[in-house]
């Protein structure tokens, strides 16, 4: 039997698919020390930017089938065969339960949420607020009231609070799929796969909801490559995540994938098991089979962590070196084509 099941739960607790410690009391007096004694640029010492994206991109689809608006961290719009998927969309000034304190964005949005073109599907991989925040969701669900929400099992409930209608919610366990209409017929096909994390919008509420990565495949993707000279795309977006020894299943039921999106950043060895950093990702995108390009993601707009904000890209651009690894970083705000075998590295963190 795989390790890509259903999720199960202990109780009202989801579990995670391999053992997996979580911090709690104890692991705040273990960082105590380090976080006395860091020295390390947390947060910019200048100002960022500011990146702008440029909206009227969005009229002409993109050449290649798939492009890709990286906002910082986890936020991201992705085109991608003829549908608009945005991703743990975060406008929010404050990664936090509340706007005047708590972690803040390094950069200003590149766009303002009413400048977004019409999105098919908002993809929300679990509820920390750094990947589902509460004035994002709210205005989305005012702006674009006909879009689908795709989310894991329990994170609904949020939504609604958030204002968004219970008929446009669709909640997937792990290894369920639905599908995602664009216009003219086009159709992606969202799966929801394990990954390796936990929950909670408070310290009493983990495991509540469900967490998940995700595969993103265009209509045509499979049938393509039998019977178009121009196949559909497939991208694997895997949220937050430690590594796991679930990654080689993954690529192998679900890839080759032309983007793997990893998390590099707010990563420390106490919490590695749910958060990998540069050299797990490097890993993991390794066991997943090494096709296409490796999209670093989960880093340069908040601090998460106790190392300096720029380590996590600079660290994986030493692992890409030395593994020959094929980078895809483009720069925030800006609406790039991805082309197959073609790298992206852009030096906009310099």
């Amino acid at each position: 039997m795989g390790m890509l099941q259903r999720a199960e739960k202990a109780g009202r607790k989801f579990q995670n698919p391999v053992p997996t410690a979580i911090g709690g009391f104890g692991l705040a007096l273990k960082l105590l020390p380090q976080f006395l004694t860091n020295r390390a640029e947390r947060v910019p010492s200048l100002p960022l930017g500011p990146f702008r994206t440029d909206a009227a991109v969005y009229a002409t689809p993109p050449a290649s089938g798939l492009r890709v608006t990286w906002f910082g961290h986890s936020s991201m719009l992705v085109e991608i065969d003829g549908v608009r998927v945005l991703v743990d969309p975060v406008w929010d000034l404050r990664a936090a339960p509340m706007q005047w304190a708590g972690p803040k964005r390094f950069f200003a949005p590149t766009l303002r949420l009413e400048e977004l073109p019409r999105v098919d599907a908002v993809l929300l991989s679990h509820d920390h607020y750094d990947h589902l925040g509460e004035g994002s969701v709210r205005q989305l669900a005012k702006l674009q009231p006909d879009t689908r929400w795709v989310t894991s099992i329990g994170v609904g409930k949020i939504l609604q609070r958030f204002g968004v209608s219970a008929e446009q919610i669709t909640e997937l366990d792990w290894t369920e799929a639905v599908q995602i209409a664009g216009p003219s017929g086009a159709a992606c096909r969202i799966t929801s796969l394990p990954a390796r994390h936990f929950s909670g919008r408070g310290a009493f509420n983990r495991f509540e909801t469900l967490w998940a990565s995700f595969v993103l495949r265009g209509a045509s993707a499979e049938a393509g490559r039998r019977q178009s000279d121009r196949p559909g795309h497939a991208v694997y977006f895997g949220a937050d995540s430690g590594w796991w020894e679930g990654f080689a299943e993954i690529g192998e039921k679900h890839g080759p994938f032309d983007l793997t999106m990893l998390e590099i950043g707010a990563y420390n060895e106490l919490w590695k098991g749910v958060h990998m950093g540069p050299d797990g990702a490097a890993r993991a995108f390794h066991d997943i089979g090494d096709a296409g390009l490796l999209m670093p993601i989960h880093w340069g707009l908040f601090n998460l962590a106790l190392h300096a904000w720029r380590q996590p890209i600079e660290r994986l651009l030493e692992v890409a070196q030395a593994e020959r690894l094929k980078l895809w970083a483009p720069e925030p705000g800006a609406p790039t084509e991805v082309v197959r075998g073609v790298e992206v590295r852009s030096d906009w963190w310099l």
